[in-house]
């Protein structure tokens, strides 16, 4: 599994000009999922983004979680995050879970996130989405399972 993550002072996300999620401060996950991935992958993923330190303390250094802070979360199901663009002009998606596999394991990453009681909003799997966001910091990370 592929994330980037992105620490948000409010994020959105719109499928055909109707407001599907959206979130105060908290993170905006973009999330791929890959064909080799499972239900393992998602459970280890999910922990990690919520216990990231990357929220400011009382003394403005990255040391507290989204659990700590009790933001929100806001998941996008990407699967362009496994384009592989070393060869030609076209990104090859070989890589990327087939849909009804990688729908079981996006639902699977939101109910882990759900289970440490953090409020999360979703995009709409397989749609063409309109995502807004307001990048705090900026903070950008990507993460992968695979590595």
């Amino acid at each position: 599994m592929r994330a980037v993550v992105q620490r948000v002072s409010q994020a959105s996300v719109c499928v055909d000009d109707q407001l599907c999620g959206a979130i105060g401060p908290g993170l905006l996950v973009l999330l791929g999922i890959g064909k080799n991935d499972t239900e393992q992958d998602a459970a280890l993923l999910a922990d990690k983004i919520a216990n990231l330190r990357i929220f400011d303390d009382e003394q403005g250094l990255m040391n507290l979680s989204l659990v700590e802070t009790h933001g929100e979360m806001l998941v996008v199901s990407q699967f362009t995050l496994f384009g592989d663009c070393r060869k030609g002009r076209r990104p090859s998606y070989s890589t990327a879970a087939p849909p009804a596999e990688a729908a079981h394991l996006y639902e699977q990453f939101i109910h882990e996130i759900r289970t440490r009681q953090l409020t999360v909003a979703t995009g709409k799997f397989q749609a063409t989405m309109a995502v807004t966001l307001v990048n705090n910091g900026p903070v950008t990370l990507l993460l992968d399972t695979g590595k």
